[in-house]
């Protein structure tokens, strides 16, 4: 069941066109006696239009976790967005109506992606064109986004672009609600910290997907995780690699950034470390029924789960499935939680295909941990607060893992005194 928040968090690639295929028509409407042309739909698109609206209004209506629709005025809603999205010319003026109309509910979960970016979505571990960076809507500025990372040896960073710009949409036509495609040269203008404006050339080039899962033992008595997301297989992957592991080496499973994903691997990477059937959390479905959530192992071939010293890393960015994991680690006494408080982002969602190729993710079911805790909202708090700026990320430096690492370290001289005092 996915739990990724899908608020157009976008990784620039595959094809530069309209995703909907249709052109636009326009007309002239007078505005103060100047005559402005402004685009209209064709009708095969005001039919798709009216499809992907009517399916995501009456999913929301009658789907959503809670029955009262957190007190909004859904009807009136369809009034004041409906004739938007029907008038909409293209894939970007459709989707910002839907995408306003949900944040009436104040839901990280209830979001929509264009056919593009679900195609994007879908391509995440396969070979594509990209300029390599990822991108999410500055909510305070419509039309600009944020550079979240940037990735090495992509066009991106060839052309100079840092984490923490922005991008500033062109008058060339194109927005990240379409596609990329490969030697398309994409004309870009950046704004960065200081205000100052980046027009660039960026030109994609087909790169290989980065693996959703690494495990890193280049330090001496502790492997690293990496996870990106809880993707299908990880719960497998992690218990292979837990069973290799010598019961002394430190683990240390990093989810700073991850969106979250199947519910199913997250259960199994519980598993890798709780016992069998215990409590974890509680989902509550929007008829009001109550199902209490256990480890149903699935790490792997391990029987049992393994004794290591565990810490997890998290950040704003860690969403969904990764906070429910390390909240429950963190309630059962089996892991330190280190890093910077979770997104709060921690609803029971599901996605649904809409008509014309793009997604709608709808919270489905409430969630508490098995403590009673509700996380909406609220994220998980880290046993060990560690910040990483910015320019800690561009020298290389990242003291939130170097933070876990003596966290553990020092939970391990703590067990060895305790044993020398025990000890005849």
């Amino acid at each position: 069941m996915p739990l990724r928040r899908l608020f157009l968090r976008l990784t620039l690639s595959a094809a530069l066109a309209l995703a909907a295929g249709a052109t636009p028509t326009f007309a002239a409407e007078k505005n103060d006696a100047v005559t402005v042309a402004v685009a209209r739909p064709d009708r095969d698109r005001a039919r798709m239009n009216q499809r992907v609206f009517d399916q995501v209004w009456g999913e929301v209506r009658s789907q959503y976790y809670d029955p009262q629709l957190h007190g909004v005025d859904w009807n009136e809603a369809r009034r004041t967005f409906r004739p938007r999205a029907l008038a909409a010319p293209d894939d970007r003026a459709l989707y910002g109506a839907l995408g306003e109309m949900l944040r009436l509910l104040n839901d990280d979960h209830a979001g929509v992606a264009p056919p593009a970016v679900a195609r994007r979505q879908d391509q995440l571990r396969e070979r594509r064109a990209a300029i390599g960076v990822t991108l999410r809507p500055d909510p305070e500025h419509r039309g600009e986004y944020t550079v979240e990372s940037v990735r090495t040896g992509s066009p991106a960073a060839a052309a100079g672009v840092a984490e923490g710009w922005r991008l500033v949409l062109g008058d060339d036509g194109w927005s990240p609600e379409q596609d990329v495609v490969e030697g398309r040269t994409l004309h870009l203008t950046f704004t960065d910290e200081e205000g100052a404006a980046h027009p660039l050339a960026i030109t994609p080039v087909v790169m290989e997907p980065r693996p959703a899962f690494v495990a890193d033992n280049l330090r001496p008595g502790v492997m690293v995780f990496r996870i990106e997301g809880f993707e299908p297989g990880l719960g497998r992957w992690m218990g292979d690699q837990l069973a290799e592991l010598d019961p002394d080496t430190d683990v240390v499973i990093d989810m700073r950034g991850n969106p979250g994903g199947r519910l199913l691997e997250a259960d199994a990477v519980l598993s890798c470390f709780l016992p069998n059937d215990q409590a974890w959390a509680t989902r509550t479905s929007r008829s009001g029924r109550r199902i209490v959530m256990r480890t149903a192992g699935g790490c792997g071939d391990l029987q049992q789960p393994v004794a290591n010293d565990l810490a997890i890393l998290v950040d704003g960015s860690s969403r969904s499935a990764a906070e429910l994991t390390p909240a429950a680690l963190q309630e059962a006494g089996r892991a330190v939680v280190v890093g910077e408080p979770t997104a709060g982002a921690v609803l029971i969602s599901q996605e649904s295909r809409l008509p014309d190729g793009g997604r709608l993710t709808l919270s489905r079911a409430d969630f508490v941990t098995s403590g009673g805790v509700r996380l909406e909202k609220h994220g998980v708090t880290p046993d060990l607060p560690a910040a990483v700026t910015r320019e800690d990320r561009r020298a290389g430096r990242d003291p939130a893992l170097d933070a876990a690492i003596a966290a553990l370290g020092e939970r391990s001289s703590r067990d060895i005194a305790i044993v020398g005092v025990q000890a005849p």
